[in-house]
């Protein structure tokens, strides 16, 4: 059947309601939703030092502790090393076939940014098994 598209009395009122710009309006509004959405997500404050709960898995593997206290000293172990030493120890341990996983233990206080340049250090001798210690409330 095909539709007329010429009105007899051009002043009635039109019965139908065009749709049209309504679906314009609602996908103009999902993709300014789906834009600001991850943006969202990036401005919430976290306290990252503290966990919750205690999720420690039964069967640990071998690991070797490296540590930062607050005055930025670097530990291999229970052992102070300086940057150089312990650059050194971690060639040591690259070259063993099966690593150990290296948990980086830092001051709560300590600036950020050393933390990284532990992680950038580990990361450059492609080694991948890291932990991240934090303290349990």
């Amino acid at each position: 059947m095909a539709r007329n598209f010429h009105r007899k009395d051009r002043l009635s009122a039109l019965t139908e309601i065009n749709v049209t710009p309504l679906i314009d309006l609602a996908f103009a509004l999902l993709i300014i939703f789906m834009i600001t959405t991850p943006l969202l997500e990036q401005t919430i404050e976290v306290n990252l030092p503290v966990e919750s709960s205690s999720s420690q898995p039964e069967d640990r593997e071998e690991f070797q502790s490296v540590a930062i206290d607050r005055a930025g000293r670097y530990f291999w172990g229970e052992d102070p090393v300086s940057r150089a030493e312990l650059g050194e120890l971690l060639d040591v341990l690259a070259q063993d076939p099966a690593p150990p996983v290296l948990s980086i233990r830092a001051d709560a206080t300590l600036p950020y940014q050393k933390v990284i340049a532990v992680i950038d250090m580990i990361k450059q001798r492609k080694l991948s098994k890291i932990s991240l210690d934090t303290k349990v409330e």
